[in-house]
């Protein structure tokens, strides 16, 4: 019984040093994570100051997703042989000059995804990579400073997928106007004279016009956290039917040098896109769709997967 007592004793005693020694060990890091966190708002705030001085940036960062399988005799799905795959990458780069008197930014966005469903029990399937998200816009944004807050600009901007139809339809943008830029990453452009020139061999959906641009772009680096939401909006004086917005949002955070992970994801509303859609490449075309007869659905993607930077 003394035995007993005396290891119990001995455990106890253990057990309360381990207690107190991390109690200590939780006191001293207390201290020390507040001045990591002191240096890291100099830091940033040095990092400002170098972002602020005139010159170039230039840099990029976008997200690489992708997956690979295949199932053999696996009976509790509907296809039991299949080989599968997707494969897709987003790219998000700028050119930025920033003097005294005037700036000009430069910006592009690209997002390519390809799919694959092979199934080895039907040999007239298509075993090959299909296109699944093409996405390409490029901008240039050109000011000449009035304040430290506000400039007259003009924007040219161009939106179209590469992968197939080609600018087809391909959508260019040119305006005057005014930009405002109320904090140091956030630039918001005001242009109520643009032109929507609309490039398409359906001539008698697509259709260019006359209308109001305002874009608000919204870049920021933080650490290891790289975030970019761009909204892109024309509003046509001709027609409702006419107009179109684009928001695109990227994140990415670095684990490791230059990699990490990243999301993408886009909305979209576009009717003349919708009306092609459904009268030409629909399962089941409606070639007497007109603009009043149908619903114009949100458009979205997404992509998740590893990031990478510049």
């Amino acid at each position: 019984m003394k035995k007993l007592l005396f290891m119990a004793g001995v455990f106890l005693t253990l057990v309360s040093t381990h207690a107190q020694t991390a109690e200590e060990i939780k006191a001293e890091m207390g201290p020390k994570k507040d001045s990591i966190a002191a240096i890291q708002g100099r830091v940033d705030a040095l990092q400002a100051q170098l972002d602020a001085l005139p010159g170039w940036k230039i840099g990029a960062f976008g997200t690489i997703g992708g997956s690979l399988s295949q199932f053999n005799n696996w009976f509790a799905q509907g296809i039991p042989n299949n080989s599968s795959g997707n494969i897709g990458f987003t790219v998000n780069a700028y050119a930025n000059l920033q003097e005294e008197k005037f700036f000009w930014r430069n910006a592009a966005n690209i997002n390519l995804a390809w799919v694959k469903l092979d199934d080895k029990d039907d040999p007239t399937d298509d075993d090959s990579f299909r296109q699944a998200t093409d996405v390409f816009n490029i901008s240039s944004l050109y000011g000449r400073k009035l304040s430290e807050k506000f400039a007259i600009s003009a924007l040219a901007e161009y939106r179209t997928t590469i992968l197939s139809n080609f600018n087809d339809p391909g959508y260019l943008d040119l305006g005057v106007g005014a930009t405002w830029t109320p904090i140091t990453d956030l630039i918001v452009v005001i242009h109520p004279l643009n032109y929507n020139f609309v490039f398409s061999s359906e001539d008698t959906i697509f259709e260019s016009s006359l209308g109001a641009k305002i874009v608000a772009d919204y870049t920021k680096k933080i650490g290891a956290v790289n975030f970019k939401s761009n909204l892109s909006l024309f509003q046509s004086y001709e027609s409702s039917n006419l107009s179109n917005w684009t928001w695109i949002n990227s994140f990415s955070y670095t684990l490791w040098k230059m990699i990490g992970v990243g999301f993408d994801f886009g909305l979209r509303n576009n009717k003349q896109e919708t009306l092609n859609y459904i009268v030409n490449n629909a399962p089941t075309p409606d070639p007497t769709a007109t603009f009043d007869t149908i619903d114009n659905e949100l458009q979205t993607y997404w992509t998740l997967g590893l990031s990478y930077k510049f």
